[in-house]
Formats: structure tokens, C-alpha cells, sequence
């Protein structure tokens, strides 16, 4: 009987975001219907985009990345990468979603509009929409971030590295590892390679012929820490290297992208590889009329503020939330080919 061994993780409920706005008695009077839809809804689309941004940032933690940086996703075949990885990690099938930003949005758009279907091209022409593509739904956001590029792509592992180096246990909770290294110089969210190092199924541990990816946490003074932590054996496996070899010392290390550029960060993901974690705030002692209201799971609180000498009435709209990478193997970079 094999013993059951689990990791655990936090989420931190750390981000504040809010908006203010105003209106006197007499707009509130003769133009709600108008203040609506010029002032609320902008408001609350403010505060959506700064959940999006928040969350497009978690790509750090990502540590697969498909295609080749800088190049346009323009066809199927080009998109079809990012599933396909997927499936090479045994990801579930349903559930998958992509987000592109606009360039590689509309450059697979207009891929779909040269297919001989009216179902997709049709759509494709007239609307901008690709539909589900792959089996994953597909969503567009100018919020997709920007990855720059270390300034030293290339370098060598300095130092022994072994199948005894760690075991799962050491690194159940944080799935990071931390070796030195020599000639880099690596940026947090950074994917590298390291030679001799391949990915495995997660389920039957045969040896891929991908190269296993790690995305960089954090580089200081030749010191490299970095996700997924590499287990050479046993239930949670996740590396298989190259026949004979036994240690990684002066192993090349190789970065994705060229040094000190900048790339937009697509990814294709299925949803339990992120979390948004958001908290109902408190109605404040002396607050009147406090309001607050929770879809799908997102809760905002509104509080209005009366002003009697410029009878102005201010309102205040905030959410409480935390984000994170709960489970970044199920999710992948995407780029697109030459």
C-alpha cells in the first residue's frame, strides 16, 4: 500500500481595487437612465479590467510555452499547438479556454474567413469571432501582458544536480527549486529548457520527446530559482533524462525568445489552473444603504456618501480579491510559427 502524499497551497486575498463617482439630486432626477449607462457601467468595466490585468499576470507562473516568440498565431495549425501540449499533459478535455491579445486575435480571424464553411467563415467576416476552436473557447483582451526577455538567454547548470537533489516531499507545497547557474542572467517568467531533460505523461511516466520547460520565479547572483520543481522518480515524476546521465552539473540552459524582448503572453488553459478568489467587504459601522452584490461568484460593494452643502451624492464601488496559479501545469504559453 502506497501512501497518499499531498501539497498544499494558499491564496491571499490581497487586491483593493475602486471606483468614485458623483451625481447631484437634480441628475439622479431627470437622468439616471442616462448616468447608467454613461457612468456606472464604465465603472464597473473599470473595475473588471483591473481583475483581467491582475489575472493575465499570473503567465510568470506558467511554465509551457508553445510556437516560437514574436510570430502571429495566423492559422489552425499554429493555434492547434497550444491544445495539442495540453493533451501531451493529459489536461481534461472540456473546460479549455484561450486568450489571445487583438494582433493574434485577429490574425486567426482572418485564417477562418479563407475556410469553405459558412458556419465558421461567415462569423469569422462579419463578426470577428472565431467561435470554439479545438475544443476551447476562444476570447480576445487588449489585457494579455507583455513578457520581456533576460539579458543572457544561454548559460550551464554550476553545480551538482541529482536524482537526490529533492524529493516531492521537500517541495510538495511550493513546487520550486533553486540551483546555480552560470552565464544567465533571467527575468521572473522566463521559460527555459535544460539539455538532456524531457517531459513526461503524467500518468504513465513514459519519457516525451518534449523538452521539459521551467519558468523562472526569481535570479540573483547565479542563484536560479524556479517552478516546476524537477522529481526524477516515483509518483509524481515529471522529468525523464537522457540515458546514462546522472547529474546535470554544466548542463546547457537555454531561455525561450531572444534576449531583452519583449513578447505578448497567449495562453490556453483549463480553468482549474487559475483561481480569483473575491470577499464580500463589510458594511462599515455608520454606512447607510450600503449595497452589495455578487455574480458568478464576483462580489462588489457600493457605499453612497451624501454631500448636503453641494447636495451631491458620491458613490463607491470596491472589490476585495485574490488571484493565483493554482495549477499552472494545466496551462500553456502559445505564440505562433514562421
Amino acid at each position: 500500500v502506497q501512501n497518499s502524499v499531498e501539497g498544499k497551497t494558499s491564496i491571499t486575498v490581497d487586491k483593493r481595487k475602486g471606483v468614485d463617482f458623483k451625481f447631484t439630486s437634480q441628475e439622479l432626477t431627470l437622468d439616471i437612465k442616462e448616468l447608467s449607462e454613461r457612468v456606472i457601467r464604465p465603472a464597473m468595466v473599470q473595475l473588471a479590467n483591473q481583475i483581467d490585468v491582475d489575472l493575465h499576470g499570473l503567465y510568470k507562473y506558467v511554465p509551457n510555452w508553445v510556437g516560437e516568440p514574436g510570430q502571429l498565431i495566423n492559422s489552425f495549425a499554429d493555434f492547434a499547438k497550444g491544445p495539442e501540449r495540453l493533451d501531451e499533459y493529459a489536461v481534461p478535455m472540456e473546460d479549455r479556454c484561450a486568450v489571445m491579445c487583438p494582433s493574434d486575435h485577429w490574425a486567426l480571424v482572418g485564417s477562418q474567413t479563407n475556410l469553405y464553411n459558412d458556419t465558421i467563415n461567415k462569423p469569422a467576416y462579419r463578426k470577428g469571432d472565431t467561435g470554439m476552436v479545438a475544443n476551447v473557447d476562444m476570447y480576445m483582451s487588449q489585457n494579455v501582458a507583455t513578457h520581456t526577455v533576460g539579458s543572457d538567454v544561454s548559460g550551464t547548470v554550476n553545480g551538482a544536480v541529482t536524482a537526490s537533489t529533492i524529493s516531492y516531499n521537500d517541495v510538495k507545497d511550493t513546487n520550486q527549486q533553486t540551483i546555480t547557474v552560470a552565464s544567465l542572467n533571467l527575468n521572473p517568467g522566463d521559460v527555459f529548457t535544460i539539455a538532456d531533460v524531457y517531459a513526461v505523461n503524467p500518468v504513465t511516466k513514459a519519457k516525451l520527446s518534449i523538452p521539459k520547460q521551467f519558468t523562472v520565479i526569481s535570479y540573483s547572483s547565479n542563484s536560479l530559482t524556479f517552478s516546476p520543481a524537477m522529481i526524477w522518480s516515483g509518483a509524481q515524476q515529471n522529468i525523464a533524462v537522457t540515458s546514462g546521465v546522472t547529474d546535470l552539473d554544466t548542463k546547457a540552459i537555454t531561455a525561450v525568445g531572444t534576449a531583452s524582448t519583449s513578447y505578448r503572453q497567449n495562453m490556453v488553459f483549463h480553468k482549474n489552473a487559475f483561481a480569483l478568489v473575491t470577499v464580500p467587504l463589510v458594511s462599515p459601522p455608520g454606512a447607510v444603504d450600503v449595497g452589495r452584490q455578487t455574480y458568478k461568484g464576483t462580489s462588489v460593494r457600493v457605499i453612497p456618501v451624501y454631500d448636503g452643502v453641494n447636495d451631491e451624492s458620491a458613490w463607491r464601488l470596491d472589490v476585495l480579491y485574490g488571484v493565483k496559479a493554482v495549477d499552472p501545469r494545466l496551462a500553456t504559453r502559445i505564440s505562433g510559427t514562421a
